[in-house]
């Protein structure tokens, strides 16, 4: 008996997904760029409010597994996860992910009526996604970023921290990069089964795809040059310096779309920037030089 229940709790912990969880880290940046990063009480909030964000996304995906399972075991990659192996119990699983989002939520609103709000959002619209819109082609990576854009805004809304349009245009754009890139690489790997794993796999091209990454890409460039530069941003950071971390964004994007385009990944990308030791390397060369600039 101790040792099945050892085994289920390891398959819930698997279906949780904490390899993912970094996507929630733009939670801490609102406060990394409010100059407060090392006042304890905005830190510790930053922190719960990760914590939190965590919970809901590991409930998210476990719920989103237990509706795709025949969808998944056509993927050669999610057709290993617990649920689609056939390792775990549906019905299990669909419980404690419901246990583990209402658990999460009444975190939420004790920590913070707009962090709550935020985070209930977030919960909808993900909601929304896996029953409608992933079957909607654009809508769906619009989704996916509009999930991004709200860790962003629960984040300044725990620490008190009010963001700034520039922040949320360039969220947005960069979380459409990487979900295009996502989605080509579906669409390539899967050929002729996408569209019995994705419905809207089956309104997407290769070319279509590439042309939008292509507009995406130099979008996101150009807004995050802009953003370094505007008087605004300026005035709010006390520095003019931040444009020196352009170069290194630069690089992080043209080493993101060489990977996609010569090495064919981008399906993980939570995997991908911590896998590949170039593209870690720019992107602990932008924290640390984002620190200094800000905090020395």
């Amino acid at each position: 008996m101790g040792l099945l229940m050892g085994e289920t709790l390891r398959l819930l912990g698997l279906s949780l997904r904490p390899r993912q969880w970094t996507k929630n880290l733009i939670l801490l940046a609102p406060l990394v760029f409010s100059r407060h990063l090392f006042e304890m009480d905005r830190a510790l909030r930053a922190a719960a409010a990760f914590g939190v964000f965590c919970l809901l996304s590991g409930g998210i995906y476990i719920l989103n597994d237990v509706r795709d399972i025949e969808r998944d075991r056509l993927h050669p990659v999610k057709a290993r996860r617990p649920l689609a192996s056939g390792a775990l119990s549906p019905r299990l699983a669909w419980r404690f992910a419901v246990l583990l989002l209402l658990g999460a939520l009444a975190l939420a609103f004790w920590l913070d009526l707009g962090f709550a709000l935020a985070a209930l959002a977030y919960v909808a619209l993900h909601i929304a996604y896996a029953l409608w819109i992933k079957a909607i082609a654009i809508l769906d990576i619009f989704a996916i970023a509009g999930g991004f854009v709200l860790r962003a805004v629960a984040g300044g809304e725990a620490v008190a921290v009010p963001l700034s349009p520039w922040f949320f245009i360039c969220t947005m754009l960069l979380a459409l990069f990487l979900g295009l890139s996502k989605r080509r690489h579906e669409l390539l790997v899967l050929e002729g089964l996408a569209a019995e794993h994705r419905a809207s796999l089956a309104m997407y091209t290769p070319l279509l795809l590439d042309q939008m990454i292509a507009l995406v890409t130099a979008a996101t460039i150009v807004t995050y040059a802009l953003y370094t530069l505007a008087p605004e941003t300026i005035a709010r950071l006390h520095t003019d310096a931040l444009k020196y971390t352009v170069p290194v964004a630069l690089y992080g994007i043209f080493r993101y779309l060489y990977l996609v385009y010569q090495k064919g990944e981008g399906g993980n990308p939570e995997t991908l920037l911590l896998a590949d030791r170039p593209l870690l390397a720019a992107i602990l060369l932008y924290g640390a030089m984002v620190l200094w600039i800000l905090y020395r």
